[in-house]
This record gives C-alpha cells, sequence and structure tokens, in this order.
C-alpha cells in the first residue's frame, strides 16, 4: 500500500519551482512506499500565489507560513525561503513534530544554524534534510564512491571554486544583497555548496581555515521598490585556505562577478594514488586519474556517468549519454527524503541539520578569519 507525505512548500520563487518540480517528479521515475502530495503552498503574493499552487497542483495556498507549518493535515515542511526565514519556521515546525527540509545555508549564522541543530535533535521523530542537490548529481555520486573505495588513498589537496557572473553593478539590491536577510553573500550561497561538497566527497571534515579574504566590491545598488539606491552589505567574493583532518589542504572560492562562469562549480581531489574533478557546467561527466598507469599509457579518464547500474541514480532515467540536468539533482534527492521517511536507505547519504551545521562552522571560521587576519581552529567554533 502505497501512503501519503503531505507537504508544505514555503516559498514559491526560484527555489519554490525546483521543488514543486522535485516532488511532482520523484514517484514518477522512483518507485516508492511514500508518494508526496503537496499539500500547501505558502508565499506573501496571494495572487502569484493561487497561480503556483494551480500549475503545480496543490491542494491549497495559504499566506501565513505559521498555519501551515502547525497544520495537522502536514507531514513535512520544505522551506525554500531567504536565508532569514529558515530557523524560526524550521524550529516551530519540528516543534509541531513535522519533518522539515530546508534549502542552503542552513541558516544566516552560526547561532542560528545551533538552534536549528538542538531542536532537530530534541525532535526525536522528525527528520531533517538540507537540499545541497549537487551531492544528488550522478559524477558527484561516483566521485564520493570512489574515494570510499580507495581509489585515491590518502587525499593530499582540494581544489574547490564557484564562480558566477549575474552580481555585477547593475544587479539590483535583491535580498541576497541585505546582510539581514541573506546572512552572508557568495560565501553563504556558494562556498556552502562547495565545502559541502569537500566534506561528502572526501569523508573528511574540515580542521583548519588558515587566511581568508572577503570583499565587497559594489557597495551599492538600486532598490526596485524606490528606484534610489540603497547599501548592499554582504560579500560579493570570498577565499579561504583549509585543512583537512587527514592532513591534506584545501582551497575554496566563490564569487558572483566574475565575467563568463555562469554556474562554474568546480571541485578537484588529489590523493596519492589518483585524482579526480568535476565542473557542474559539465555535470554528467566526472574525469579520473589513476596514477598506477604511469606516465606511458596515463592520463585523465573521461567518464559519462549515465550508465544504469554503475552510476547513482541514472537507473531511474534515460538510456546511456541521455543527459541529466540541474532540476535532475532536485528529483534524485527528493527521491531519497522519500526512501528515508518510508524507512528505507537512500542511494547516497543524505546531509540533515547537525550535517549542514558543519558546514556552517567552516564558514563562520572563515569569516573570523577574514575579519580578524587570523588562522583558526574549528575547534574553537563551537
Amino acid at each position: 500500500m502505497v501512503e501519503e507525505c503531505r507537504i508544505a512548500l514555503v516559498g514559491t520563487k526560484f527555489m519554490g519551482r525546483a521543488h514543486a518540480n522535485a516532488w511532482s517528479q520523484a514517484p514518477r521515475f522512483f518507485p516508492s512506499t511514500l508518494r508526496p502530495k503537496l499539500e500547501v503552498v505558502v508565499g506573501r503574493d496571494r495572487e502569484a500565489l493561487e497561480t503556483f499552487a494551480a500549475n503545480w497542483g496543490a491542494a491549497r495556498s495559504e499566506t501565513r507560513w505559521r498555519r501551515a507549518v502547525q497544520d495537522a493535515a502536514v507531514d513535512l515542511v520544505d522551506l525554500c525561503t531567504p536565508n532569514n526565514l529558515h530557523a524560526e519556521p524550521a524550529i516551530a515546525a519540528l516543534e509541531a513534530g513535522k519533518h522539515v527540509a530546508c534549502e542552503k545555508p542552513l541558516a544566516r549564522d552560526l547561532d542560528e544554524a545551533r538552534a536549528m541543530m538542538k531542536a532537530a535533535k530534541k525532535a526525536r521523530k522528525s527528520r531533517t534534510f538540507v537540499w545541497f542537490n549537487y551531492r544528488r548529481c550522478p559524477a558527484v555520486g561516483l566521485a564520493h564512491q570512489l574515494v570510499q573505495e580507495g581509489r585515491l588513498g590518502r587525499i593530499y589537496h582540494a581544489r574547490a571554486r564557484y564562480l558566477q557572473s549575474w552580481g555585477g553593478p547593475d544587479t539590483p539590491l535583491l535580498w541576497r544583497f541585505k546582510k539581514r536577510h541573506a546572512g552572508s553573500g557568495a560565501h553563504g550561497d556558494l562556498n556552502a555548496h562547495i565545502v559541502d561538497l569537500c566534506r561528502f566527497i572526501t569523508g573528511e571534515e574540515i580542521t583548519e581555515i588558515h587566511g581568508a579574504i572577503s570583499r565587497t566590491f559594489i557597495k551599492e545598488r538600486v532598490d526596485v521598490a524606490t528606484g534610489r539606491k540603497g547599501r548592499a552589505d554582504v560579500d560579493d567574493a570570498v577565499l579561504f585556505l583549509a585543512t583537512l583532518q587527514g592532513g591534506g589542504t584545501a582551497s575554496f572560492e566563490a564569487t558572483r562577478v566574475a565575467h563568463g562562469h555562469l554556474n562554474r562549480n568546480v571541485i578537484e581531489i588529489n590523493g596519492e594514488k589518483g585524482s579526480l574533478r568535476w565542473d557542474f557546467e559539465d555535470l554528467n561527466v566526472l574525469e579520473y586519474l589513476d596514477a598506477a598507469d604511469g606516465p606511458r599509457v596515463g592520463g585523465w579518464r573521461r567518464i559519462v556517468c549515465t550508465s544504469a547500474g554503475n552510476h547513482p541514480y541514472v537507473h531511474a532515467w534515460w538510456p546511456d549519454a541521455h543527459m541529466l540536468g540541474y532540476e535532475h539533482g532536485f528529483v534524485n534527492m527528493a527521491a531519497d527524503i522519500l526512501r528515508v521517511l518510508a524507512g528505507e536507505r537512500p542511494e547516497l547519504p543524505l546531509p540533515d541539520f547537525a550535517d549542514a551545521y558543519r558546514t556552517q562552522r567552516v564558514l563562520e571560521a572563515a569569516m573570523i578569519s577574514a575579519k580578524e587576519r587570523c588562522a583558526v581552529r574549528l575547534s574553537a567554533v563551537k
């Protein structure tokens, strides 16, 4: 018998659409004993909200998130909101006995993230999830598996960068450029993803930040509501160096003002036995080098990760080399969430609030390092 997981989707913009699509597609491609149902969608604009609800098949709509998260007809609250609306709704939902899925970063700052983690621990019957969707790209899943199999051996260094170009001087003063809404700029938006990818692929935590640089290049932007310039008080770019728990080094770079880089999410891992690298702008491909091949025949292998039975998640999708896209990572994650709630194993490990809190600690340590111009041990960041 197939049971329902009734979802309150809070937020209906970019991420709301991505999540609504994921919930609608997951049961069509991944058989499960638990079927998602969009019970209620939540937003502030009543007219736009009703259009969204009709388009995505939601049973009803609501303009007050408190009513939705406390609704007895809701099993899981999915937060697709700006960062300042993560902590309070998530904690309220957990106190109401709901499962919670939350967009990344977990919160605006470490204090909010800590409160969310503690609420999750207290709500023992509730499960939590964080939408680090790039974990669900088959090539990233394969990278994780290869490292866990020991193909790279000891990790020597990781290099990660996430470069975008949309945040130039002509971009208006959106919520992402306001600290009270976002907490940080490119750091929380983009470094959160690549820190999570590094932790996920290597299986190692970051133990120390050795140096960080944070820069805001565009300090005023036009507020579309008033037509006047307002202060942009978050970072445009953040770079930092770190140590992994196994002794390896890591570097992270995030910016939203790099011309020519639309969504350049790249990570490379180098180890004693080999290396691998992945670029989201060619997301179905993992490049892998086995050092044992030697200089005569050695070189980078270009693995197209679309082979059912050999690569994560693609068994549910298309024939070989019929490529997956951005939206499939969300669908794959929605399917794994449903597996967990049905008492089954996810295809790959899912991040929960405790996991995302560890990433938030790294982000916090990097900001302390940038501000104080010093090294910061993660053991000192609680």
